[in-house]
């Protein structure tokens, strides 16, 4: 697999937290950290705004995604509020994490703690044709739920 290069600027006072890893050889994600001041509670049903602590570019054609970290919702009901999120490639504003407590306990973030994971996907431009009519499918309008059921076989 080829690497692709993406520049970072880490924002200041936070220079001491590591750049994004990710933690095993075979992990998509890049882990981000908390570039936060002070410890931060996120109380039961609340969302709050979690700095990442750095600005990045993105090659054109690819995307980062903000994604939850596992761990993190199932012990303690921490997610990423609009999961994923998207970070565009003209995108140079500080990198953020939209993190929501879904759980029934406040939950504390201190600096530099593991707080998302950030993944980048290929993207791909798209020209769209307007029509008067769709070409039908197997499955036709069928909608949320539709699939998997006796009457598709």
């Amino acid at each position: 697999m080829v690497p692709i290069t993406v520049t970072l600027q880490k924002e200041k006072g936070f220079e001491d937290l590591p750049l994004p890893r990710r933690q095993t050889s075979g992990a998509s994600g890049y882990d981000l950290c908390a570039a936060i001041e002070q410890s931060m509670t996120i109380p039961p049903g609340e969302v709050r705004l979690v700095s990442a602590g750095f600005r990045m570019a993105i090659p054109e054609g690819f995307e980062a995604q903000i994604r939850p970290r596992s761990g993190l919702a199932l012990n303690s009901g921490i997610g990423v509020l609009n999961s994923p999120g998207t970070i565009d490639p003209d995108y140079r504003g500080v990198v953020g994490v939209v993190m929501m407590n879904f759980g029934k306990r406040p939950f504390v973030i201190n600096r530099g703690d593991r707080i998302a994971q950030m993944v980048f996907l290929k993207t791909t431009k798209v020209d769209f044709v307007e029509t008067e009519q769709l070409e039908s499918s197997q499955r036709g309008q069928g909608g949320f739920g539709s699939t998997g059921t006796e009457t598709d076989e």
